[in-house]
């Protein structure tokens, strides 16, 4: 069988639900509606991490983070770590990719034959040569009650970074048709920013959703009753108390982002339908994480609440697999490049967690399936000095002891480890907004001693702890390295201050 074109489209803070293909009423996003109609949309798909670096890494690699040794969005993969596009190049594509990525150190390519455009970090963090910034929009990237406060209407550099990775996307795929080579299989990979906070959408965007889009479906726990790890985790990032005004401010511009995002997605695969790409062609859209949104009173991802750790998941190879279909199975995210693998016969990562789903999604109800997917957050020791000598209770997410949290989710149960806390544990099927912990409930006990121990099996927090202190003091010295040498960047899209901009009003 000729060799399936690959399209894999990764965006940054997706919530799956805010598509109108998994039934929001609100979003408009034809676009993704249209890829689903022509596939399957997995609503049980599960990120390796609800955070970037750790997340993406993952999904092109098929290691968990404690396989990889990245949990943190400062830390960097392995280059011999064979990645998908290893793979791919192995059996005879020429891997593509355009936009974010989020690599880190000299290594901005990681099996890729070709990059379009970098991301707007610093390859080598430490280095102060041009330092990009959001500009009057500062911080509000972060995980930080800025990001609430300085949201409405405006311009993100994010938004910037996407049309231009469009338009070089199209520019390619474009250049492709012109010149029409038959039997070349083509493997291309986006990166899109949105619908990543800053919540700062266009005029015309933002007021499409004014007056639609209300308040959280589930309301805040009151803060002394909340668990204590998300209690301090509320804490520390300012929302104990968030403003009406302030939630439907934000929730507006995100549902214009994702809008966006949409038409930006929409020119893709117009520009492929153009060309006659489409035939046999294999779309994968997914995230590297989902968005709270203000549920349960919490904002951007760090969680493994549904919101900030499921992602969407649509598959899309008409002719060969199913039409119009709905899984619900429970899979992880780097099953998706583990399909993409198979369907185009490439080697197999030897390491990979990730399994194929082709048999599965041809006949969901008769093909063997095992529902289950873990995800870990793993964060810095704010006891442990940084680079510049400082206590490292200046990030955000750091924590005195480390943070060492991981979740599994297997069948409708779904288990929250925090470290040093008691756990959670949820049944997804009669508490689907995860109100109900039944984590000191005795008639769970033994599902929850079932799951504890699966977890814990290849996990050690204690581990993790001690190695990642190591790896900060390695990280010091190369971060002082690229401060005092200021290398250049091997790839870089420039983060310029002018691109953000905000009007509230």
């Amino acid at each position: 069988m000729k060799k399936p074109n690959l399209i894999y489209i990764q965006s940054d803070q997706h919530n799956p639900a805010i598509m109108g293909c998994a039934g929001d009423p609100i979003i408009d996003t034809p676009n993704l509606d249209k890829l689903a109609n022509r596939g399957t949309i997995i609503q049980n798909a599960y990120a390796a991490s609800p955070i970037c670096v750790p997340s993406r890494m993952a999904a092109i690699t098929g290691l968990k983070p404690h396989q990889s040794e990245v949990w943190t969005n400062d830390q960097i993969l392995n280059s011999a770590i064979p990645t998908y596009a290893h793979s791919l190049g192995a059996n005879g594509y020429k891997p593509v990719q355009v936009g974010r990525m989020h690599f880190n150190g000299i290594d901005q390519y990681h099996g890729f034959s070709e990059r379009l455009v970098g991301d707007h970090g610093h390859n080598h963090l430490g280095s102060s040569k041009n330092p990009g910034t959001h500009g009057e929009l500062n911080g509000t990237a972060g995980p930080n009650r800025i990001s609430l406060k300085a949201s409405g209407i405006g311009q993100t550099a994010y938004q910037v970074h996407d049309e231009i990775v469009t338009a070089e996307t199209v520019k390619y795929i474009d250049d492709l048709g012109n010149k029409k080579i038959d039997n070349q299989p083509i493997s291309l990979s986006i990166g899109l920013m949105l619908p990543h906070q800053p919540f700062i959408a266009s005029k015309e965007d933002y007021e499409k959703y004014e007056k639609k889009v209300g308040m959280p479906k589930i309301p805040p726990t009151l803060l002394d009753e909340c668990h204590p790890y998300i209690k301090w985790w509320r804490q520390r990032t300012g929302i104990e108390e968030v403003t009406e005004e302030e939630i439907v401010r934000c929730r507006i511009a995100y549902y214009a982002l994702v809008d966006r995002m949409d038409k930006i997605i929409g020119s893709i695969l117009d520009s492929l339908e153009r060309n006659g790409l489409m035939e046999n062609t294999m779309i994968v859209y997914t995230s590297d994480h989902g968005e709270q949104l203000g549920e349960h009173g919490l904002w951007w991802k760090q969680t493994f609440y549904e919101n900030s750790v499921k992602v969407p998941a649509i598959i899309s190879w008409p002719g060969h697999l199913p039409e119009g279909q709905v899984l619900n199975s429970v899979v992880n995210q780097y099953d998706l490049i583990a399909t993409m693998l198979d369907a185009s016969n490439s080697p197999k990562l030897p390491r990979s967690n990730g399994k194929s789903l082709l048999e599965h999604l041809k006949d969901p109800k008769n093909s063997e399936w095992e529902n289950i997917a873990f995800s870990e957050y793993c964060m810095d020791d704010s006891s442990v000095n940084d680079f510049s000598g400082n206590l490292m209770g200046n990030d955000v997410h750091a924590k005195e002891g480390g943070v060492q949290n991981r979740m599994v989710r297997k069948d409708n149960y779904k288990l929250i480890y925090y470290h040093g806390y008691e756990a959670q544990l949820f049944d997804l099927d009669s508490d689907p907004d995860e109100l109900n912990d039944l984590s000191n409930n005795n008639d769970y006990l033994d599902k929850k001693n079932e799951l504890l121990e699966l977890l814990l099996k290849d996990w050690d927090p204690e581990k993790i702890h001690k190695r990642m202190i190591v790896l900060k003091d390695e990280q010091k010295i190369q971060q002082g390295w690229a401060r005092n040498t200021n290398p250049d960047d091997t790839l870089r899209w420039e983060l310029d201050p002018i691109k953000d901009s905000t009007r509230l009003d």
